[in-house]
């Protein structure tokens, strides 16, 4: 995407993160709402994971074949078709009245949601060649990627207990109309690079097969029937083969649709190892961190989406302007490690959560630790992941970024609540009361996680490299720049 530098980018920068806000927010609005979805639509305790899960399997599975599309035949269409996708089955979500249609609506949902949030990183880069606005722009994503988990808790609360739970995909449809129209008014068109360049049908049903199978195999089959049964090792041993023969696809194609060189480079490589493990670490937290509020400090919605308020505060303080400037001085692995630093220290304080926690003392600092952590990491991250993208691969790197990110999500969240409840159910059975078992579940979880984002400053000091400092997925030529300046207003 070549937008000339002028004011009419910031308004795309913002029509974009409202785009991805909606997205964010629907992922964790949703959890809040389950007990009330539950009662209304006759769920048992089983079925009730398919609400989420419906989203999860094809959002997972969608994301880097939508990433690929975007760069062949035009990021801004596709972009704006999956905004309406998301918008129209959110409706459909909301006005359902039994368990099929809401699953059913959620699937599409989750499809919609992939097909916009794969693109909108690579739009953003490319906007912003420049680096110092490269870094404010990215900065400004990560937050919003950041923060709207946190604000997604405190908005669930609040639509479940004063309307409804029909009003948490309500609340979608004016966001992503009013995204929908103004992305066609204020983001350029292109036409990509054509699907000649990657028109590989066997190779898109090859990964999309294997990420939605293997994310299935995740939340549905190792959450229900463990990690060692012959259920899950099939299903994951068969995504995995479906991987694989993509991978083979991809190097002996002559136009591949995915181009295997985005792995060549170490910071592209390495950050997105780092995320996929960071995010497995905290992951966890924001799920079993609201369990453990809710079910052994008695916190209703509200309460909850208040106490995860300051993490959402603090990347805000920080990853907007103070993180940006911090990377264009000291270079982005620097501010990365840094900001894995403060999110160990606020897991492992987590693992030590009592059983009557006050929240001043016990749960506030680990929260400001993990904004502030979330806050540095973040912009650095996206940095070095989309570090050596080009023009072409802009969409592949930026739906990589977001599949590395669901994944490992999906991956650690189905670990961390498994050894949860496993230790939970060990120490009630040895005597403990029923709120300190759940609580000792909930700390060996958190000090899993705390070991996770452990592994990724590893990756992130051995692997990562953070050369050069930043480099623009897309150059504009100089004749734009001419071409906007006499005529600003021509081009949208």
């Amino acid at each position: 995407m070549q937008t000339p530098p002028g004011p009419s980018r910031w308004p795309a920068l913002v029509v974009l993160c409202a785009g991805m806000l909606m997205i964010i927010l629907d992922q964790t609005i949703v959890n809040v709402a389950l007990p009330s979805i539950q009662r209304d639509l006759g769920f048992s305790q089983s079925s009730l994971a398919w609400v989420v899960n419906a989203y999860l399997i094809p959002f997972g599975g969608v994301l880097l074949l939508a990433g690929r599309l975007g760069d062949l035949l035009g990021r801004k269409r596709i972009l704006i078709s999956g905004l309406v996708v998301f918008t129209a089955s959110s409706l459909l979500c909301g006005v359902a009245g039994n368990q099929q249609v809401l699953i059913a609506a959620r699937f599409l949902e989750g499809v919609g949601g992939a097909i916009a949030s794969a693109l909108i990183l690579g739009m953003i880069v490319a906007m912003f060649p420049e680096p110092h606005e490269q870094a404010r722009a990215i900065g400004v994503y990560s937050f919003v990627a950041a923060a709207g988990g946190s604000i997604g808790l405190l908005a669930g609360g609040l639509l479940t207990q004063a309307i409804s739970w029909h009003w948490i995909f309500f609340v979608n449809l004016p966001i992503g109309i009013a995204a929908s129209v103004l992305a066609h008014r204020w983001l350029e068109s292109e036409p990509g690079i054509g699907l000649a360049h990657g028109a590989d049908a066997l190779g898109a049903t090859l990964v999309t097969s294997a990420l939605m199978l293997g994310v299935y195999t995740i939340v549905g089959e190792a959450a229900d029937n463990g990690w060692t049964s012959s259920r899950t090792l099939v299903f994951g041993a068969i995504a995995l083969l479906l991987l694989v023969g993509f991978v083979v696809r991809e190097a002996t194609h002559p136009r591949p649709l995915l181009p295997l060189r985005v792995f060549k480079s170490r910071d592209v490589s390495g950050a997105n190892l780092v995320q996929a493990l960071m995010v497995a670490g905290m992951f966890g937290l924001f799920f079993l961190g609201s369990l453990y509020m809710q079910r052994v400090l008695r916190y209703d919605a509200l309460k909850i989406g208040l106490a995860f308020l300051p993490v959402a505060l603090s990347v805000g303080a920080l990853s907007v302007d103070i993180s940006p400037r911090l990377c264009n001085r000291f270079g982005a692995r620097p501010v990365l490690l840094w900001g894995l630093t403060f999110t160990l220290a606020g897991l492992a304080l987590f693992a030590r959560a009592p059983l009557d926690a006050d929240y001043i003392r016990d749960i506030l600092p680990q929260m400001v630790l993990l904004g502030v952590g979330g806050g540095l990491s973040l912009p650095a991250l996206m940095t070095l992941a989309m570090s050596s993208a080009s023009k072409e691969d802009a969409g592949l790197a930026s739906g990589l970024v977001s599949t590395t990110a669901q994944v490992g999500g999906a991956l650690g969240l189905a670990v961390l609540a498994t050894v949860s409840t496993a230790r939970s159910q060990e120490l009630f059975i040895a005597g403990a009361s029923f709120d300190a078992a759940l609580t000792g579940g909930y700390q060996l979880a958190f000090g899993i996680g705390a070991g996770l984002v452990l592994a990724s400053i590893a990756v992130a000091a051995t692997v990562v490299r953070g050369t050069p400092l930043f480099r623009p997925v897309a150059r504009v030529e100089p004749s734009l720049v001419r071409a906007a300046s006499e005529n600003p207003v021509g081009r949208f």
